[in-house]
């Protein structure tokens, strides 16, 4: 098995921000489902985040500390009175370590019917590429 650096660092079952520092908004943060997809010269980064959108996503670069927030507004029905739900109302927030295979300034987000779709391209050096073996 070689030594393989990660490009992104992922933390599963990690407790949730709310638990860590103090907040200011009365609802609850969910961590949303994330798919990460590596190709040749980029990451690609899918998260499910229901009812947001452009104007309701955030997303923060600090050192090396990729953190998305999402505050969707949910849609009130005018006589209506909601008798069932499958899930709760509430925010979203996700961190990620990035390596320095990333170039930072070249990150890319859109958000399309509740999905955030982030391009994470990798540095010039870091892409994978052949080399030619000569004889002699």
């Amino acid at each position: 098995m070689t030594n393989q650096v990660k490009a992104i660092e992922t933390h599963p079952e990690e407790e949730l921000a709310e638990n860590k520092t103090e907040r200011i908004r009365e609802r609850r943060v969910y961590m949303p489902r994330t798919d990460i997809f590596e190709a040749k010269d980029e990451l690609v980064l899918v998260m499910d985040v229901p009812g947001a959108d452009d104007q309701s996503v955030e997303v923060t670069l600090e050192k090396n500390v990729l953190t998305i927030s999402a505050y969707p507004v949910y849609a009130k029905h005018e006589g209506h009175t909601l008798a069932y739900a499958e899930y709760g109302e509430g925010d979203y927030q996700r961190s990620f370590a990035l390596s320095d295979e990333i170039d930072r300034a070249r990150i890319e987000a859109k958000v399309k019917n509740g999905v955030l779709y982030m391009h994470l391209p990798k540095v010039g050096e870091v892409k994978p590429h052949k080399i030619s073996v000569k004889a002699g």
